[in-house]
């Protein structure tokens, strides 16, 4: 690797040596010109010598005459050793063509071997490669990661650090290096390497956290093993009583009491990480899981009382083990009867049993890491389907801990990845089935599986299939008119605002529900409650552009006097919610418009919305809705000596994020001057043609 070093400096060297010639061959100053053809003449001659010659160190030099240098009168024109290095550099292109080809395909054969998981001959054939073509950066790098493979963790260091000679911007270097520091176990130079990683790229930031977090994790295991060999050591207390009692639990063809007992007296002995990381280091998993009569209790073959209660001790005892323990829940997901047990007991007929399965499925999903383990380990569609069945049996009382389960393994996006396929049948049925079914049983339950559908719909591909589901929307129509019979608002809040979310995606189903949910909304705007009002103009807001029908339908249901004195409210989201719903009501209908100018002839609702509001989603559909107004005949009138010009004016010439605020403004500003001529000399007053002009260039 040193000698690599050499003639890689040695290149770098040249390069610059090479350009200082040619720039003093090029020099006014004639003797800067005579002393750069001379030292041309000693490198032309020195090209013709072996790249490296090696040569005895005692051997004597009895012609001391020769030397590689031209004499003065046979130096060269720039010219010429122009063309000499143009030459030379041309073979070397060629050279190197050549031997990137070769390098390339065994490179390739490289990769093949490794995706077999042959990585000696993988090593081989980068090796090869880099005999080709020292500066290929990928065959260090594919190296190294075959290296870790291998188990050869200083070795592949190694080729990341030459790999990053090649490119000092080289992510997967860093990557590999920072997995064989951790290998190493040195932790500071492995999060060293993984930081990196968001200095060059920011965007790779999650990625360098869960590596960075898998750091913490070896660490902290590390610190923990060592704590438990010492305390073991010491011979003292309850840190020999975990092994001995282990050791006991091993025997074969014991009676479940037996068992039962031990793991009691051992749940009692595992008090803190120390006891945690004593069972792990003793093959308590191993211990317990290879166990013939625990195996056959935890799938249910028996169903006796003491099978049952030797079922519920282990799952406790897993709880126990695994909380707060990152590597325990790790080493517990490794083993096939666990994750099979976790998953389908969460629907035994044992109402303890049931109860410590959701226990440690919850311990699971409330770390990232933990989700994780589980998300890969368990079978998400049956883990959820059986949540689902559990959620939808109230009086069983463990549906708050399934609905919690469900909603913060929503979290993840590979958990909603994984129900995309099976989402009817696992989520959507028993989900419509609750909806249409609330109770005095099961309503306290519906806010948090709402909230849960809520975190599911954050995948746009589940989404998408809910907003298309026509159960879905007729349950969510049975489910509001059962809410405003027994007030049940605490189920009103998250429902609309699921409908919101879901109804932003355009949909037939949602067209052909939307007279009736628009209905219901109406009967809700009367709610004395400001959020049951919010919410039901939020459904509004986004289910009116999608039916002409039911835009007309709510216009006769007095909608536009309702949303005129919800604007006069301060509250924002009510605002932004109720500005959307008039104006998509004022495009559709010239009554729509009528009835506004009935409620506020000078239209000071829109102007002071265009006056006050930073939001410009708010001012820019304000500026849109006094559009459409203007198209009736003598509104442009009622508005001389108002601010309105003014007004328009700073939001088409506004420094807008979105670009269709401005537009809206200069169109009610162009209509405006159209409809009453008049205006046109306040505009003039205010400087205001130019702007109107250029902002009208660029609405057309």
């Amino acid at each position: 690797m040193t000698e690599k070093l050499e003639d890689l400096e040695s290149f770098l060297k040249n390069v610059d040596k090479i350009s200082e010639l040619v720039m003093d061959l090029k020099s006014s100053d004639v003797e800067v010109q005579q002393k750069a053809m001379e030292e041309a003449d000693c490198y032309i001659a020195a090209l013709d010598e072996p790249c490296r010659t090696k040569v005895s160190k005692s051997t004597i030099n009895t012609n001391p005459s020769l030397q590689p240098c031209f004499s003065p009168q046979n130096s060269r024109s720039p010219e010429t050793f122009i063309k000499i290095m143009e030459r030379d550099a041309e073979d070397r292109r060629e050279k190197r063509i050549a031997k990137e080809k070769k390098a390339t395909a065994l490179k390739d054969k490289g990769n093949e071997a490794y995706t077999q998981e042959d990585y000696e001959t993988a090593v081989k054939y980068y090796s090869d490669g880099l005999t080709e073509l020292r500066d290929m950066q990928p065959l260090y790098t594919n190296r190294a990661q075959a290296y870790i493979k291998l188990g050869k963790f200083k070795e592949a260091i190694n080729d990341c650090e030459w790999a990053l000679k090649c490119n000092e911007r080289c992510i997967k270097a860093y990557v590999h290096m920072g997995r064989a520091y951790l290998q190493l176990k040195k932790y500071n130079e492995s999060r060293h390497c993984f930081e990196k990683i968001v200095e060059i790229e920011p965007g790779k930031e999650r990625m360098v956290k869960e590596y960075l977090t898998q750091v913490d994790l070896e660490e902290e295991k590390e610190s923990q093993e060592m704590n438990a060999r010492r305390e073991f050591d010491k011979g003292e207390g309850k840190a020999t009583t975990v092994p001995q009692l282990l050791e006991k639990l091993s025997r074969p063809g014991q009676p479940p009491f037996f068992y039962s007992r031990g793991l009691e007296i051992l749940l009692q002995a595992v008090t803190d990480c120390t006891g945690q990381t004593l069972f792990r280091l003793n093959n308590g998993f191993s211990i317990i899981n290879s166990n013939d009569l625990v195996r056959s209790c935890l799938v249910q073959k028996t169903k006796d009382p003491d099978s049952q209660e030797l079922c519920v001790s282990v799952l406790k005892l897993w709880r126990v083990i695994c909380c707060g323990n990152d590597e325990n829940q790790k080493m517990l997901m490794t083993c096939p009867v666990t994750r099979q047990a976790s998953v389908h007991l969460i629907t035994s007929e044992h109402v303890a049993v049931r109860t410590e399965c959701l226990a440690l499925l919850c311990l699971y999903s409330q770390m990232p890491h933990g989700r994780r383990l589980a998300i890969d380990s368990l079978n998400v569609q049956m883990l959820v389907r059986n949540l689902m069945v559990c959620i939808s049996k109230p009086k069983q009382q463990q549906e708050n801990t399934a609905v919690n389960i469900l909603e913060n393994f929503s979290a993840e996006n590979k958990f909603c990845i994984q129900l995309r396929n099976v989402l009817t049948g696992s989520v959507t049925v028993p989900f419509t089935t609750t909806l249409r079914n609330i109770s005095k049983s099961n309503h306290h339950i519906l806010p948090s599986l709402i909230a849960a559908i809520g975190c599911l719909a954050r995948d746009d591909v589940i989404r998408q299939k809910l907003a298309h589901d026509p159960e879905c929307w007729k349950a969510f129509l049975v489910a509001i008119r059962q809410c405003r019979a027994y007030e049940y608002k605490e189920i009103l809040y998250p429902m609309l605002g699921l409908i919101i979310n879901l109804s932003t995606m355009t949909s037939l189903v949602i067209q052909e529900h939307a007279v009736s949910l628009c209905d219901c909304c109406l009967g809700l705007l009367r709610d004395s409650d400001n959020g049951v009002t919010t919410r039901a103009t939020g459904v509004l807001s986004t289910i009116l552009p999608q039916s002409s029908e039911a835009v007309q339908h709510v216009i006769q249901g007095d909608l536009v006097r309702t949303m005129c004195r919800l604007l006069k409210e301060t509250e924002q989201t009510t605002t932004k919610y109720a500005i959307k719903t008039l104006t998509v009501c004022t495009a559709a209908s010239h009554l729509a418009r009528e009835e506004l100018l009935k409620s506020d002839k000078k239209l000071s609702i829109l102007r002071h919305l265009l006056g006050s509001s930073c939001d410009e989603m708010v001012s820019g559909n304000a500026a849109l809705c006094l559009a459409h107004c203007l198209e009736l005949d003598g509104i442009a009138s009622n508005l001389l000596g108002t601010d309105i010009v003014l007004l328009l004016l700073r939001h088409a010439a506004g420094d807008a994020k979105k670009t269709a605020v401005q537009q809206n403004a200069a169109i009610a500003l162009g209509k405006l001057c159209r409809s009453e001529p008049r205006h046109m000399s306040k505009l003039r007053e205010l400087h205001g043609l130019e702007i109107l002009h250029s902002c009208m260039k660029l609405v057309t």
